[in-house]
């Protein structure tokens, strides 16, 4: 009958609602983890490139005094220079007269990007390192953005 008809038609909409909304769920906290794996990943390749050349390096040449800031770094490792720096597209590269790798995937972008040298005149010398990771996937709550730093010294 019609009725009949009507009540099952409603209860099968009703259903689908639920699972439809079941599913958008999966696929935003999908997504969610995505992004902050992405800014993870990202953050941890950053930090293990910079602490193994900056620990491999003989000089710092920029920033090229005690106390100053740029906002990119270059070091001498083994009498070549290695250039950290922004692209036009957010993305860390290092160059080198061999050629430039990105440090960061598609997956973020940095910015605020900051290199501060630090120590004595006839020591070691430390760079501090500062740096913005924004995630490039669109969530529902907006982008994921994690601010990070750190201090390494040459050896």
């Amino acid at each position: 009958t019609i009725v009949e008809l009507l009540i099952y038609t409603t209860i099968l909409l009703g259903l689908l609602y639920i699972f439809t909304s079941i599913f958008s769920s999966i696929l935003d906290i999908q997504l969610e983890s995505e992004t902050q794996s992405a800014i993870v990943q990202d953050s941890n390749y950053i930090f293990a490139r910079l602490q193994y050349d900056i620990g491999r390096a003989t000089s710092i040449q920029m920033p090229d005094s005690l106390g100053a800031s740029s906002n990119l770094l270059t070091l001498r490792i083994q009498g070549i220079d290695h250039t950290y720096e922004l692209n036009a597209n957010g993305l860390l590269q290092v160059t080198t007269p061999l050629g430039s790798s990105t440090l960061n995937s598609f997956g973020t972008t940095v910015s605020n990007l900051s290199f501060r040298r630090y120590g004595n005149v006839s020591g070691k010398n430390s760079v501090s390192i500062s740096y913005t990771l924004t995630s490039t996937a669109q969530r529902t709550h907006g982008v994921e953005t994690q601010d990070f730093q750190s201090t390494i010294g040459l050896r």
